[in-house]
């Protein structure tokens, strides 16, 4: 009886063993199931916020891109007025230039001591 037993018990050890690899195997299995599905949720999640910013960032980018543009036409109406005042005024600017140049008024120097 002795004999019966110890097999009896060597094949409940066997038995557990086995069992225990099984639930190794699907503990691993289930591991690997949450990594996937976690990192799957990492993803969604990314993308969502991804989208979120670049909605974000088109309505700001807007306002930014109409201050710019009226900046610019600012900019060119002052460019405009600055060559208008230049063409107004070219010729007396052109004649005065032309008066210092050929009329010449010479200063003796004169000596001081010190």
């Amino acid at each position: 009886m002795s004999a019966q037993n110890s097999a009896g018990i060597q094949t409940l050890l066997d038995a557990e063993r086995e069992a225990s690899k099984i639930v190794q195997k699907d503990r691993t299995k289930r591991v690997k199931q949450s990594r996937d599905e976690a990192k799957k949720e990492i993803e969604a999640y990314r993308a969502k916020k991804e989208e979120e910013f670049k909605k974000f960032e088109a309505e700001h980018t807007q306002g930014n891109k109409q201050a710019e543009d009226e900046a610019n036409k600012e900019a060119e109406a002052r460019i405009k007025e600055i060559k208008e005042a230049g063409k107004k005024n070219q010729d007396k600017v052109v004649q005065d230039l032309l008066k210092a140049v050929f009329e010449v008024h010479p200063v003796v120097p004169t000596q001081e001591s010190a």
